[in-house]
């Protein structure tokens, strides 16, 4: 029945007509479910009074009388002054664009007051303030206000009368959604009382008990469901190899350096996972430069020695020919099979290669997204690997993993996900964190510069290449558009620097729009040293492997976001020469951006900057999907409440382990939190 309720319509709602349902509307209010997660953005406190004697104390709140009235200025500028007096002292209110508070603000009258003062030409005074007649009953004085994010001719009034009226309505089917040991193991309020004081506090204390139970309630359920997605593949059995694999130790030995202890580590955890009776589903964090594709490769060799196949899928075909073309290099020479598979192969080398797939005559294919194509078809396949698995889809994944019996899952990233985050997506996997970086790999040194002062930037890439070594300069756009008309571009930049600045270097240029043959040969020629400065866009960012390029400049560095930036900054100091990053921002930049190019500045481990991101960004920015109601939580904030979280995620795990049936699709709770957070939508209609 409740949630039932929750889909009526605002309009419905008794003092709720067609303009304020039509305000509501757009911002996304269209239901009482909508009104009722629009929680306040924050809190007036009109309930303990705050004399005028007392400002520096934040707003005031007290219980004026008016002294009178004068104007300040002369025609439109004129403005009314209004004196007042409270028991502690006197101020003057400046009504800007309020003359007419003359006819309401009498001397002689006395007024709840709630504003901002300070001290200014000689008096105590505020021009942000509301106003309510002195009475015993007042609308929106003695108690805690809230105030509600706005936007166009909406108004607090409008959403207040909106919200009281939905709460009085559904009083009496509001229940509590916990389980009642845990209502009564952290003293949870009842759900209705919680609702209320979420948008109406009784008092600062009722407040803070309603956001205690709604945090904890939203944080429960995702991590219920979590919990159960990560018990799901236990259900299925299947055979497994034990045996040691002489290949990866053959691997090992050909190498011209040792692993690192992390490497090491990550190496003995995936083979233990593929040594059980259950798949393995097992996400592999590693800094830029830190080694996972080795690790993948030798996980990979362990499969095909036991007759397994062994799809490796990456976003870009850039950097699904590196990786061929590396395990060309180290696994050929162990009489391992391998395929290159792109979208655009013709058919008379296409058909022969998926036949030979289906027959099982290759061991490992590197490909982009052609690899979960309905018409590729394996003989045996046990492992899947997905390098940047940022980049793909839920579904993609899945398409992959269905054409072998229950295969092993490794998803790796380069891109460090926050453990609040990684908790919350990724609970239903096992996590692997490389840290520790191959021997003599120095920190890239990280320099800002405001744009107009590139000289120095130019003339330390010069110093640089006259060493012998190579550079990037990264644009955030390919042409020029008209907006904004002040960016920079790949192509007039290529122009420019190959004409003005370094007109005796070789210099290429790369970016998405340019023909796939045309980018492989510029990367391959950027490889062999041939070209000095590589000119691009962000399509440089993932897997390009240059051990040589020591100079990574960013232009318009504001542009990108901390992930971005960092993986950029990681294709340089990939040798053992000093590497330098140089970010070159606008002049003007917000507040919050020159706290995000400090943090670059600040930090060279992608951990950290990670989860600096997040309380920058927030969840959903900070995983490219605010747009699509990703992690679209009401109550709860990951950064903040990383502390509620672990407990849920605990309250959860035991309550499964007693129940793995619990959580009930009935529940409507369960069904608001899910259908708000894309990563979880259609996990209850799956049980």
């Amino acid at each position: 029945m409740y949630a039932d309720e929750l889909k009526q319509k605002v309009i419905q709602l008794k003092g709720i007509g067609k303009g304020s349902s039509e305000a509501l509307a757009k911002i996304g209010i269209r239901n009482v479910s909508d009104l009722l997660r629009h929680i306040p953005r924050t809190y007036e406190n009109r309930k303990d009074r705050v004399l005028l004697s007392d400002y520096r104390e934040g707003y005031v709140n007290t219980i004026v009388e008016i002294t009178g009235q004068d104007y300040m200025g002369f025609g439109r500028k004129r403005t009314l002054k209004v004196f007042i007096k409270d028991k502690s002292g006197t101020a003057v209110l400046i009504c800007f664009g309020r003359n007419f508070l003359s006819q309401k603000l009498i001397t002689g009258k006395k007024f709840f007051l709630y504003g901002n003062f300070e001290y200014r030409f000689q008096e105590l005074q505020a021009s942000s303030f509301e106003v309510e007649e002195f009475s015993d009953n007042p609308a929106v004085f003695n108690r805690i206000i809230p105030i509600y994010p706005l936007r166009d001719k909406l108004t607090q009034g409008v959403i207040r009368r909106a919200v009281s009226e939905a709460i009085s309505e559904l009083a009496q089917y509001t229940h509590n959604q916990l389980p009642k040991n845990l209502v009564q193991k952290y003293n949870f309020i009842n759900r209705n009382e919680a609702v209320k004081n979420i948008h109406f506090p009784e008092s600062l204390e009722k407040l803070k008990k309603a956001e205690d139970l709604l945090r904890y309630e939203e944080l429960f359920y995702l991590q219920l469901t979590v919990g159960r997605r990560s018990r799901e593949p236990r259900r299925y059995s299947r055979s497994f190899t034990d045996s040691d694999s002489k290949l990866q130790k053959q691997l090992i030995n050909n190498l011209e350096f040792t692993l690192t202890p992390d490497q090491f580590t990550v190496l003995e955890e995936i083979n233990q996972d593929m040594e059980s009776y259950s798949p393995m589903a097992r996400l592999l964090q590693g800094d830029v430069g830190s080694g996972k594709t080795l690790v993948a490769f030798l996980a990979a060799l362990k499969i095909i020695e036991s007759q397994g196949q062994v799809a490796f899928m990456v976003p870009t075909e850039l950097l699904a020919r590196q990786h061929a073309e590396n395990a060309a290099r180290l696994l050929e020479p162990l009489g391992v099979r391998l395929a290159f598979l792109r979208g655009n192969i013709k058919d008379k080398h296409r058909l022969p290669l998926l036949d030979a797939l289906k027959k099982g005559e290759i061991d490992l294919v590197v490909g982009t997204h052609a690899l979960f194509t309905k018409n590729v078809e394996f003989k045996n396949l046990q492992f899947v690997i997905v390098d940047e698995q940022h980049k793909f889809g839920v579904h993609q994944r899945a398409a992959l993993l269905e054409k072998g019996d229950t295969p092993d899952l490794l998803l790796m990233t380069a891109t460090p996900i926050p453990r609040t985050l990684t908790l919350t997506l990724f609970g239903d996997m096992d996590v692997s964190v490389i840290k520790t970086m191959p021997i003599g790999r120095k920190p890239v040194i990280t320099h800002l510069s405001v744009i107009g002062k590139e000289d120095k930037v130019y003339s330390a890439v010069k110093t640089e290449i006259d060493k012998g070594h190579q550079a990037y300069f990264v644009y955030p756009r390919i042409e020029t558009n008209n907006s904004p008309a002040d960016l920079k571009d790949a192509e007039g930049m290529y122009k420019y620097l190959r004409e003005e600045v370094f007109p005796y270097y070789h210099l290429g240029l790369i970016h998405s729009q340019l023909p796939e043959e045309e980018k492989i040969k510029t990367m391959e020629l950027f490889s062999s040293g041939k070209i000095d400065i590589l000119v691009s866009t962000s399509v440089v960012e993932v897997g390009v492997d240059i051990p040589n390029a020591s100079c990574m400049v960013v232009e318009h560095a504001e542009q990108f976001g901390l992930a971005g930036l960092h993986q950029l900054r990681g294709r340089v100091g990939r040798g053992k020469n000093q590497s330098y990053a140089f970010l070159v921002y606008a002049k003007e930049l917000t507040e919050t951006g020159k706290q995000r190019l400090k943090i670059m500045m600040d930090y060279n481990d992608g951990f950290s900057i990670a989860e600096e991101d997040l309380k920058l960004r927030g969840p959903g920015e900070l995983a490219g999907r605010r747009q699509s109601g990703f992690l679209n939580l009401t109550y709860a904030d990951l950064v903040r409440d990383f502390e509620i979280l672990e407990r849920a995620r605990d309250d959860a795990g035991k309550i499964l382990d007693n129940d793995p049936g619990f959580l009930l699709s009935e529940n409507s709770v369960i069904r608001e939190v899910f259908d708000r957070c894309s990563p979880f939508k259609g996990a209850i209609d799956a049980e």
